[in-house]
């Protein structure tokens, strides 16, 4: 395989002051030509990062070396070109932001499901299966049959589940992301709300389209990413989706083909949720990019 490794990795483990690690771990990315962004919280590790091989293999092996992070979930893809202008480490009140204290990982979490078990159990008459992705996520892909719960961000998901929680009473529920992450948190919390039967996909999305094979998939549609690629299909290839620089949506080629759609500006899903002022200023923008993207293609030997 060619071109970039991506990896997507996290790990709830207790750190007791994560804002010590931050200078040697930028320091470890930068000296490796590795991008992306990682977060630290005093609850564990998150982010992606892309690189060579050689510096992902790098950095992978520092962080596996630090306490509480030998077994650090990671999921690898492949991109064409960098999709990360830069290297960000920072330090965070949460490595996923839910907003519930009590809803800790490293304190209880719900069962694990293999992606290779991950069918058997969507085939199940009395489970309720919940994505627990944002709305615009959901929108390009997601598992047939799977509740939308229709959030803009995770923090709106406790909220939804107490207004909803009657319609899955006494069944088990099963939850997926895209990388396995916002379900750990999410599972610790419907435990916490005293729903006895809580599963989720160990590796998120990702992980099943890595190794379920597209014949065998119950995967429709795409599944959002956030770097540069903005989708994978089956197998983690690029996608076939755009991003819409003002609102962050994913656009196809028909939204792109839109008389409501602007490079840069806006897209059928925001037209209506930016005034003039808004619209004058994504506008300047996108010509300072437009400038930059020449003057670097100018200067190059």
């Amino acid at each position: 395989m060619t071109g970039l490794v991506v990896a997507a990795l996290y790990q709830f483990t207790r750190f007791e002051r994560p804002e010590a690690l931050c200078a040697s771990l930028q320091a470890q990315c930068d000296d490796m030509g590795v991008r992306g962004t990682l977060l630290l919280a005093g609850e564990g590790i998150n982010g992606t990062i892309a690189g060579t091989r050689d510096g992902i293999d790098a950095v992978l092996a520092y962080l596996r070396a630090l306490p509480g992070l030998a077994e650090l979930e990671v999921k690898e893809s492949h991109a064409a070109a960098q999709p990360f202008k830069r290297m960000k480490v920072r330090v965070k009140p949460e490595i996923v932001t839910f907003g519930v204290p009590d809803a800790d990982p490293n304190a209880r979490v719900g069962r694990y499901v293999a992606p290779e078990d991950w069918n058997a159990l969507l085939s199940s008459n009395d489970i309720a299966i919940i994505d627990t992705r944002n709305e615009y996520e959901v929108a390009i892909g997601t598992f047939a049959g799977a509740v939308d719960p229709g959030t803009r961000n995770f923090r709106e998901f406790p909220d939804w589940w107490r207004q909803n929680r009657a319609r899955f009473e006494g069944r088990p529920v099963a939850m997926f992301c895209t990388g396995g992450i916002r379900c750990e948190k999410a599972t610790s919390f419907l435990l916490g709300e005293g729903v006895p039967e809580v599963y989720h996909l160990k590796g998120g999305i990702l992980k099943y389209l890595e190794v379920v094979p597209e014949a065998e998939s119950l995967w429709r549609g795409e599944c959002f990413v956030f770097d540069g690629r903005v989708s994978v299909g089956h197998g983690l290839k690029p996608g076939d989706y755009g991003i819409c620089h003002a609102c962050g949506r994913a656009v196809s080629d028909a939204d792109r083909a839109h008389h409501a759609f602007e490079e840069g500006v806006c897209c059928p899903a925001c037209v209506d949720e930016y005034d003039a002022t808004d619209r004058e200023r994504f506008r300047e923008r996108q010509r300072q990019v437009l400038l930059a993207r020449e003057r670097h293609v100018t200067e190059l030997p």
